[in-house]
């Protein structure tokens, strides 16, 4: 029986690998073209956007995993069909729940590739791409640390230890500097709100540095007319796709202990728990699906029925997490119900074949 798990897995991961690669080109592709009209603004140039592109990939191949899962297993069972060895296997006494149980050790190795992208890699190079792509495009210098968001702007240097949704900031120190590099005016304010074209300041404690003496003062809110695009900060806003599960976790917690909203966020969590098993679903569905309704199609049938399933649970993804946050539906059962629907879809199957 290894002989055959490891002769199915095969077949299946490498289907798999090739699906994800072809998908991932093509979305790259599209998002290339897309990218490319931003060329000229600021610094940003033709050599950022590849660069810009190939750092966001490995998101884009999260995203695109569980239909690349289902059309690679329908494809690698189907080639298998079409040789007429499944049903050689069937004849040799294999069961149909054997067969699925050597497809799905398969798919346990693609979920834990799928856990490895969506927690270690694509947040990592998604945030450093944002970054990147904001600063060129804004011709700021800017850094993010463990003591906060820094930027110059123009001859004054900003410091923001919390950078909230919605152009609000939180804990602002804004240093500015005369053209000798002295230490003119040292600022710091509790709060920050992004409105009519400025900000404006609250609580605010204000230091000047003068020849001869300092100068303190505090004031209860001040405008401040920078060049800081709120666009940029909006990078270092915690997204939901940017996220591990752990990192979600600690940022949803965060905004419940600010009385802020956090469906969003939620979805997103459960979203990225259940993603292993939404794997782990979609190649078992392939099974009944090969041994069923499309055991003596094409290829080109195959990857057609599989497309249009892949489609469905995606789009049925999204709009149960946009129904989430509009209508305050669980956000667990938002994120449950495409995959279990399409479990119970495969169970279907399952029973129609046998």
């Amino acid at each position: 029986m290894r002989v055959l798990d490891r002769y199915i897995g095969t077949s299946v991961l490498l289907s798999i690998l090739i699906t994800l690669v072809i998908l991932v080109v093509l979305v790259g592709f599209v998002t290339l073209m897309d990218e490319l009209g931003s060329v000229g603004k600021g610094d940003y140039t033709t050599a950022d956007v590849f660069y810009y592109v190939l750092l966001i990939l490995p998101r884009r191949a999260y995203e695109v995993f569980p239909m690349a899962v289902l059309l690679g297993s329908l494809v690698g069972l189907g080639g298998l069909a079409n040789n007429s060895e499944l049903v050689a296997m069937r004849a040799a006494g294999v069961s149909l729940a054997r067969i699925i149980v050597s497809v799905l050790k398969a798919g346990v190795l693609a979920m834990l590739v799928v856990m490895v992208i969506g927690e270690a890699i694509a947040p990592n190079t998604e945030q450093y791409a944002e970054r990147m792509r904001a600063s060129k495009m804004s011709q700021q210098i800017t850094m993010k640390s463990k003591y906060g968001f820094w930027a110059r702007d123009g001859s004054s240097f900003v410091n923001i230890r919390q950078i909230l949704p919605g152009s609000q900031l939180k804990d602002i120190y804004i240093y500015e500097f005369s053209g000798q590099r002295e230490l003119l005016v040292s600022t710091h304010a509790d709060f920050a709100q992004y409105q009519d074209g400025h900000w404006l300041l609250r609580g605010i404690n204000q230091t000047r540095f003068l020849a001869d003496r300092v100068e303190s003062r505090t004031l209860d809110e001040a405008t401040w007319d920078s060049l800081l695009n709120p666009d940029i900060l909006n990078v270092v806003v915690v997204r939901p796709t940017m996220l591990p599960v752990w990192g979600l976790y600690q940022y949803i917690a965060f905004m419940r202990e600010n009385g802020q909203e956090a469906t969003t966020y939620e979805v997103a969590f459960w979203s990225k728990v259940i993603m292993p098993l939404i794997t782990l679903v979609m190649v078992f569905l392939a099974v009944p699906f090969v041994f069923g309704v499309l055991r003596s199609v094409g290829i080109g049938q195959r990857i057609f029925a599989g497309s249009l399933m892949g489609l469905a649970f995606f789009l049925l993804n999204k709009v149960l997490g946009h129904m989430a946050v509009v209508y305050s539906l669980n956000p667990l059962f938002a994120a449950a119900v495409p995959g279990l629907l399409f479990l119970a879809l495969g169970f279907w199957f399952v029973r129609r074949v046998h």
